[in-house]
């Protein structure tokens, strides 16, 4: 409750100040920053372009079909696919505040890109970056619902409830990107306007400011602390009882059952906890900000674009309902 209280007194400060609602003011005297990309080299820009391209269109074109499965089903409409046409939704949002950027940088052969358009891609990345976090927590929720609480999941998870929980995540994600907007948008920049990233990440933003930066890297972990760590920790404490339940299935064949329901969401948590911990380990030991770019593909174009395989390879009814579309349109 004390979260959305705070959402609720400092909405008005927030959203005055960040360019989801309004245009920014520039405080800084800096006029644009240079995406410096993944490459100096003029000669792997072509086919960056084209990797990058067809890996945004592949996320796109296959998180869409994954919505559409889902609406066009009555079968499929249940919270799990709820949940899962919701993460789809967020993914396509997560990819589209970087790569097109990147694309058309790469296409124009410019590297600029405009201080409030920086804000803005600062402010969608962790909008839909937290809302994909958030969601995973709710569908492990799900899950733990189901495998554990069988004869009460219809109850328990009612639409009221379901809508309720994305609501919250939806609105719990935009708190954080308007601080994380707020925090940049505080910060004093002097000649240094070279990001050695192919988006505006926040922390190289932190690294070119000339201005203190303490209380804003506190800031960061903190809320990284609460809105990672809280929920990374109800997917732990949910699947911890899901073994634990599934351990006690007597049958081989009921145990199979059981864990098949959440293999799916099993995977896709790991590999988007897996790449973010990656890419920080990777950062860590190396301090080169190119290399970090390099590893921050894996989480931020990889993985979108692997959820919808993980999905429809591993459920039957995701692939009946897709099959169902296509004859339909035969």
């Amino acid at each position: 409750m004390s979260l959305h209280l705070f959402c609720l007194f400092n909405s008005l400060f927030f959203f005055k100040r960040c360019p989801i609602f309004m245009e920014p003011q520039n405080l800084t005297g800096v006029s644009e920053f240079f995406l410096m990309g993944l490459s100096d080299d003029l000669k792997l820009q072509p086919l960056l372009f084209g990797l990058f391209l067809s890996m945004y269109l592949v996320t796109v074109l296959g998180n869409l079909l994954i919505i559409l499965a889902v609406s066009s089903d009555p079968h499929l409409y249940t919270p799990m696919y709820f949940f899962l046409s919701n993460l789809s939704l967020a993914d396509i949002g997560f990819s589209t505040t970087t790569i097109p950027k990147m694309l058309l940088n790469i296409q124009t052969h410019s590297r600029s890109i405009t201080y409030a358009d920086c804000l803005t891609q600062v402010s969608f990345f962790f909008l839909f970056g937290c809302l994909d976090n958030l969601l995973l927590a709710v569908m492990a929720y799900d899950r733990f619902v189901a495998i554990c609480h069988p004869l009460h999941y219809p109850v328990i998870m009612n639409p009221c409830l379901c809508g309720f929980l994305v609501l919250v995540s939806l609105f719990s994600s935009l708190l954080d990107s308007q601080i994380h907007c707020l925090m940049v948008s505080q910060l004093t920049f002097c000649t240094s306007v070279e990001i050695r990233h192919f988006f505006c990440d926040a922390p190289q933003l932190l690294h070119l400011a000339c201005s203190d930066t303490s209380i804003n890297t506190i800031l960061m972990y903190f809320m990284g602390a609460i809105f990672g760590g809280i929920p990374l920790s109800g997917i732990l404490c949910s699947y911890t009882r899901i073994v634990s339940s599934i351990l006690r299935v007597p049958s081989t064949g009921g145990k199979y059952k059981a864990f098949s329901t959440c293999g799916s969401h099993l995977s896709v948590v790991c590999l988007f906890y897996g790449t973010g911990l990656g890419v920080y380990l990777s950062s860590s030991v190396s301090p080169s900000p190119r290399k970090g770019a390099v590893a921050s593909v894996m989480y931020t174009v990889v993985t979108p674009m692997l959820n919808p395989f993980i999905y429809s390879l591993r459920n039957k009814d995701i692939k009946r309902a897709l099959w169902g579309i296509i004859s339909r349109t035969d």
